[in-house]
């Protein structure tokens, strides 16, 4: 019995340390370079090159084949879907452009080819998407979208170099809504579809870190309060479109959130791996207790928003 106990806790011993040595493996895959690695560094531009192309190569297969093409033109719609499309090619190009700086910094690439190579990312990619948009019939490129990529790189780029940390990141939540039923076809008839386009749903928000702006304070690392902008009653794009079996349109409004966040980015862990995990999840407004204004309705609260 005591060998049989000697042998299974060794190999239980043998099983952890290979369990250890592959955890340290991975880490150290994903531990920044500390210096340029020109095979990382490649394969981050080879990466983000054949995901680009094939992303828009699709788009413009399985999106916009469908419709007429005409001379590039451009388009106002400014004053649609209550501006919330625009928030989101912000959110859009800011956290393409993070990403893009941030596997850069994983290849040791200098903080310059970081910020000009890697932010800039977001903006090439969705501009090309309004070049597409501009050859289209059905739509075509809106200088609101173009302002508002821009923006998007403008506020990571900012933050770097102005405290070298991000202090206000951008964020997304979302839940299903009623609109979507009445007019699947532009708000979406599944989940997935809904997401994308349902913008009765979403809410954007920008998250600060409060003890970036007040480091000799107690406050914690990952608490940040968080401002959220959303719509409601969006049947269509200006809602005057008639939906049938619908009738009248309902009067569309604006919402105003407060809440509170983390920030996963200041959760202090040695884990590369875990930074990493984080780090894509930090483009998503966790639950919690919210306010809400409205001008026709005033203060709501809810004890948990989505």
């Amino acid at each position: 019995m005591n060998f049989r106990i000697s042998l299974f806790l060794s190999i239980l011993f043998v099983l952890s340390l290979q369990s250890v040595e592959a955890q340290n493996k991975i880490d150290n895959f994903f531990k920044p370079s500390d210096t340029l690695n020109v095979k990382r560094q490649n394969a981050v531009i080879i990466t983000e090159a054949a995901l680009a192309t094939a992303t828009l190569i699709g788009l413009n297969q399985i999106w916009y084949a469908d419709y007429p093409k005409s001379d590039f033109h451009f388009i106002n719609d400014n004053d649609e879907w209550l501006q919330m499309d625009k928030i989101g090619h912000l959110y859009s190009a800011y956290h393409l452009g993070r990403f893009g700086a941030e596997a850069l910094n994983w290849s040791g690439s200098s903080k310059k080819n970081q910020l000009i190579y890697g932010a800039g990312v977001g903006f090439v990619f969705l501009t090309a998407v309004e070049v597409l948009d501009g050859y289209s019939t059905e739509w075509g490129a809106s200088s609101g979208d173009l302002i508002a990529n821009a923006a998007g790189t403008a506020l990571y780029v900012s933050q770097e170099l102005l405290w070298k940390e991000q202090r206000i990141t951008p964020k997304f939540s979302f839940h299903t809504t009623k609109y979507a039923n009445q007019s699947p076809d532009k708000l979406g008839k599944s989940l997935n579809e809904q997401i994308l386009k349902d913008y009765n749903g979403q809410t954007y928000w920008l998250s600060v870190n409060l003890h970036s702006f007040a480091k000799e304070t107690k406050i914690p690392k990952w608490l940040n309060v968080a401002f959220g902008y959303g719509g409601e009653a969006m049947l269509s794009g200006n809602n005057k479109t008639q939906i049938p079996d619908v009738g009248q349109n309902p009067e569309n409004f604006r919402q105003i959130y407060l809440s509170f966040d983390l920030d996963l980015a200041k959760i202090n862990t040695k884990s590369h791996f875990l930074k990493t995990v984080f780090s894509v999840f930090n483009t998503i407004k966790i639950p919690a207790p919210t306010l809400e204004y409205t001008a026709n309705k005033g203060l709501k609260g809810y004890w948990i928003y989505f």
